[in-house]
């Protein structure tokens, strides 16, 4: 299974252009969907004019390198996860957050790149994203979601901030199904049903961006991003700690 590129059957029913076609479709969506959200919810205008204020609160003008350093920064903090403090919820994070990006270039490699070959790495690299993104993403599902964990809801009690992580989950859970029959029984009816479900939850995490936290991957490291720029010029509005905010336990 770790060997096997899951796309490669299908190009005796399915052109490779076809499904190379649902990626760019799926890919315009994304972008869509997050234009549509910037300008719903004015997130756009409303970084614009924080910067405008930003700046006529600057006490200090930073240069080129300190920016890119701060930029630097901001990326090697996402990359670990460091906006959180519990491990918990860092280690299901980065579970999801690399499983995810291991899925995302896998599927696009083989089905771009290798359509009807089964490549070990990229093949290996698709169902280890899988695993990856189940196992952050049920941890979290059913043990780390502020309301699960800290005000006593059900882990099935669903809202619209539980439509990315769940609609991700459905997709590789159904996917790996897919992938399994089709080695133990070939291009069956049961397979096809698989590869079915597979499409439509993943045609639903990629549509439902303006209404699921997808965007939040591209706004929070530009949040993250512009907090440090404040806070290196001065123009923070957040308070500043003193000695008096600080108690000492003994």
């Amino acid at each position: 299974m770790f060997t096997s590129n899951p796309f490669a059957a299908l190009a005796q029913s399915i052109a490779p252009s076809v499904l190379q076609a649902y990626l760019a479709l799926m890919a315009l969506a994304v972008v869509a969907g997050t234009l549509f959200d910037v300008h719903h919810k004015g997130s756009g205008k409303f970084f614009a004019a924080r910067r405008r204020e930003a700046r006529a609160r600057a006490e200090r003008e930073l240069s080129g390198a300190q920016t890119l350093a701060l930029a630097v920064a901001t990326v090697a903090e996402a990359a670990v996860s460091g906006e959180f403090c519990k491990w918990p919820r860092r280690v299901s994070h980065l579970l999801m957050m690399y499983g995810f990006l291991s899925y995302l270039a896998s599927t696009l490699m083989l089905i771009c790149a290798y359509p009807a070959a089964d490549p070990a790495l990229w093949s290996a690299l698709w169902t280890l994203g899988c695993c990856m993104i189940l196992l952050g993403g049920l941890w979290f599902f059913f043990f780390l979601r502020v309301n699960v964990a800290h005000d006593g809801a059900s882990p099935f009690h669903l809202g619209y901030a539980d439509l990315f992580v769940g609609s991700l989950l459905l997709s590789v859970a159904s996917g790996l199904v897919w992938h399994a029959l089709q080695l133990a029984r070939g291009l069956t009816l049961a397979t096809w049903i698989a590869f079915g479900t597979y499409v439509f939850f993943t045609t639903l995490l990629f549509v439902s961006v303006p209404w699921s936290k997808f965007a939040h991957m591209f706004f929070k490291p530009a949040v993250a991003f512009q907090r440090r720029v404040e806070e290196a010029n001065g123009a923070s509005d957040l308070p500043r700690p003193t000695r008096d905010n600080f108690i000492v336990r003994s």
